[in-house]
């Protein structure tokens, strides 16, 4: 069974793969400070009563946090080692055409999206990440991955905004009764959720347009663990894939086997 895990700045997200069926799948808070070992321990305890009679047998990892990624280097090295692991960086396979200024400075994430979604759906597609950033990715018909947009994350958002705000505080995100909102709870509510709807609304319609074709001809596609949050209220969000990230990751690591 293949284990993918997704390092993100918040959340850690792993699956695992009984080839390309996802059988389970878990996310956890994003420690730098564990340490290879506790990263070893954490991922068995996942795994327990999960694994199949063969056990692991691959390991995928993307990572956007430099400090996990070396532990979990180690943890492959120690507790991984019979087994092929594949960390998605430079010089690994991903069959995607990175057409930017300078393709290494693109998340691994955003690479790996980029293939999952140009093998899942036909024609031009944009990803909108949900994440600690709320990232904006444009993959072409031919699977090429064109370029993007970062913008902050709706959390960080409102952390930020009850940092600065003297009369403000932190509220659940949820969809508030009214737009209009009748009190500062649901004013904040009404602010995160409609306005960052708006917010991915404009900048994919401002794509599309930049992309020379229609709405018709472009998916989108929402994933992270923020999505849920606002995409009922967007308009242009075309298909939900929470785990999108994870099955890129399956392909990544079937594309770089070993050849006989």
């Amino acid at each position: 069974m293949l284990l993918a895990i997704d390092v993100g700045n918040t959340h850690t997200v792993l699956g695992l793969f009984a080839d390309a069926r996802l059988v389970e799948h878990w996310r956890v808070a994003t420690e730098d400070r564990r340490t290879a070992d506790e990263l070893a321990v954490l991922v068995a305890g996942l795994l327990a009563g999960h694994l199949g009679p063969e056990g692991v047998s691959g390991v995928a990892v993307c990572s956007t946090v430099p400090t996990v990624l070396h532990e979990l280097r180690e943890m492959l090295s120690r507790y991984y080692g019979d087994v092929l692991g594949v960390v998605v960086e430079p010089g690994v396979r991903t069959g995607v055409p990175v057409l930017m200024d300078n393709p290494r400075e693109v998340g691994a994430d955003r690479i790996v999206n980029a293939l999952a979604v140009s093998e899942r759906y036909r024609g031009a597609c944009i990803v909108v990440d949900f994440g600690t950033a709320t990232t904006f990715d444009v993959v072409s018909a031919r699977g090429e991955y064109i370029g993007g947009a970062i913008a902050p994350g709706i959390e960080i958002s409102l952390e930020a905004l009850g940092r600065r705000g003297a009369q403000l505080r932190r509220v659940e995100l949820l969809r508030p009764r009214t737009v209009i909102a009748k009190n500062t709870v649901e004013a904040l509510q009404s602010g995160a959720v409609y306005g960052f709807a708006g917010q991915v609304d404009g900048l994919v319609t401002r794509m599309i347009a930049e992309l020379g074709l229609t709405a018709e001809e472009v998916t989108v596609v929402a994933t992270g663990g923020l999505a849920p949050v606002v995409i009922e209220e967007c308009h242009t969000i075309d298909a939900h894939e929470p785990w999108l990230t994870l099955h890129g990751l399956r392909l990544v690591y079937a594309r770089n086997q070993p050849e006989n």
